[in-house]
């Protein structure tokens, strides 16, 4: 079992930046993949950035690319977004997750604990 629990998010300007942070509870953090996703009002929840276990290896979505960095820091549990060049486009509610496999997945349905999510919210 994980429990994930997000911080980080809060109101910004377009072009400015914020760091999600999500901290897991568990052993066995470093051998899960673990992912952000979004979800903005009337939308559908979509992959932002993933990351394998070691996080050697990452995705992410194409419109994030360069401007968002997933990272993870095994020793606290703890895996992170930060987020530049913030455009109001990215106003979302931000969910942490965590899949059981040391690879890492964009599907949803791989990812079997959710965190309770973050507001994030960009004005223009």
């Amino acid at each position: 079992q994980v429990q994930l629990v997000e911080s980080g998010g809060g109101l910004v300007q377009a072009g400015g930046s914020l760091r999600l942070s999500c901290a897991a509870s568990g052993r066995t953090f470093s051998s899960y993949a673990m992912g952000w996703f979004r979800q903005a009002p009337g939308k559908e929840r979509e992959i932002v950035a993933a990351i394998s276990w070691s996080g050697g290896s990452t995705y992410y979505a194409d419109s994030v690319k360069g401007r968002f960095t997933i990272s993870r820091d095994n020793a606290k549990n703890t895996v992170y977004l930060q987020m530049n060049s913030l455009k109001p486009e990215d106003t979302a509610v931000y969910y942490c997750a965590a899949a059981p496999v040391p690879r890492l997945r964009v599907g949803q349905q791989q990812y079997d604990y959710w965190g309770q999510g973050t507001q994030v919210t960009v004005s223009s």
